[in-house]
């Protein structure tokens, strides 16, 4: 007996990573050393000081129950301290802050709340797959926006037909940006803010690399004027303290468009584990304590990945942000032939440009998210590589 997939999952792209993960599989299986740059999962471990209080939290009772639905109160209310510190915000952490099972389970639900069918859904691309699922589950039209060099990796909301601004409901947008480690600038925020009000669409800004910068501070769009009025942004605890696996965020900003994700989260799980809740209160009481250390290290070794590929001859972009390195590719070779080729002759795993959407073509990402000796070597086998092709 055979089972057909919902027409929603057969519209959803080949998932190229799991060719990737396969082919990883059968170089290990072959005794090959694999060095794998490909996901962005963080080498580092998560702090002590988190991991005690977890285990403070787990051993009480009372956290054993269900929690609520939107977060208990002393984690929002911590979280609206902490964007007021950083961001100098002011949040109503019982109306704006809302718990969320990482940053990535809140972003794929939130069409669900305000995206009807034929609604048309804008994100850049190259960029996170999620954008592009989450609107296809919620019966919406996805539409890209490249974000080239050319362009400091800003969309251009000038090129964006009048037809199709007449349908757009929401406009996903990601800075500190993955894959291409780009950071929006203040006129860049005010100007979409200008734009979405006036043609009357939300603004979802999914800022999980806030704290992974090398330079000035990045920004939250909700720091500038009428914000408030058009946009929710979603954060993670997982980039910002080397807590992946730990599963929790929390979304903030305009209150109805809070309340609205949080009717589908009320419908669809039953909150954040406490324990884990208190682990993040953790992290974000001691904030730049734990963030500090942890940036200077991924910018030492962003920096290693962009020297070894420039004297490659390769062009690695700079984005002074993310631990990711987005680098061009000779024009004549593919993303997919090359990453595949990269890992059968010299073992390192890394991420094709396309796997982020067509624009993303032309290029390939490197997580640093590994240990510096094994980052270094894999990039002076990429070198050989490209010197080869």
């Amino acid at each position: 007996m055979s089972f057909k997939y919902a027409d929603r999952l057969n519209k959803l792209p080949r998932y190229l990573f799991a060719e990737l993960d396969r082919l990883k599989s059968e170089q290990i299986a072959k005794g090959n050393k694999v060095i794998d740059l490909g996901v962005g999962d963080p080498d580092l471990p998560t702090a002590n000081e988190i991991v005690e209080a977890l285990k403070v939290a787990a051993q009480d009772p009372s956290n054993h129950t269900y929690p609520s639905y939107s977060g208990m109160d002393k984690f929002r209310e911590v979280v609206a301290e902490w964007f007021y510190k950083r961001f100098g915000v002011k949040l109503d952490y019982k109306k704006q802050v809302l718990s969320l099972i990482g940053s990535k389970e809140g972003i794929a639900h939130f069409p669900l709340a305000f995206v009807n069918p034929g609604d048309v859904v804008l994100y850049t691309e190259p960029g996170y797959p999620v954008y592009f699922a989450s609107t296809i589950f919620a019966g919406g039209i996805p539409y890209s926006l490249p974000i080239t060099a050319e362009n400091h990796f800003l969309p251009l909301l000038d090129s964006i037909p009048e037809t199709t601004l007449k349908k757009v409901k929401m406009l996903f947008i990601n800075y500190p940006n993955n894959p291409t480690s780009a950071i929006a600038n203040e006129a860049f925020f005010r100007k979409l803010i200008d734009f979405a009000k006036t043609h009357n669409f939300i603004i979802a800004h999914d800022a999980a690399y806030s704290e992974i910068f090398f330079g000035q501070k990045t920004h939250s769009i909700l720091e500038y004027e009428g914000a408030m009025d058009v946009a929710i942004e979603f954060h993670s605890l997982s980039k910002t303290f080397s807590m992946t696996g730990w599963r929790i965020g929390f979304a903030c900003g305009n209150e109805e468009l809070i309340a609205g994700l949080g009717k589908i989260k009320t419908n669809i799980d039953s909150g954040v584990f406490q324990a884990v809740q208190w682990a993040g209160i953790r992290a974000l009481t001691l904030g730049d304590v734990l963030t500090e250390p942890l940036r200077k290290i991924y910018k030492r070794r962003v920096d290693l990945v962009i020297s070894i590929l420039s004297r490659a001859g390769l062009e690695p972009f700079n984005g002074d942000a993310t631990f990711y390195v987005w680098t061009r590719l000779p024009k004549h070779i593919d993303s997919i032939s090359f990453t595949m080729k990269l890992l059968e002759h010299k073992g390192v795993v890394v991420s094709p440009g396309i796997g982020f959407g067509t624009s993303g073509e032309g290029y390939f990402r490197i997580s640093v998210t590994n240990k510096d000796d094994q980052i270094e070597e894999a990039c002076d086998r990429i070198a050989k590589a490209v010197a080869n092709m």
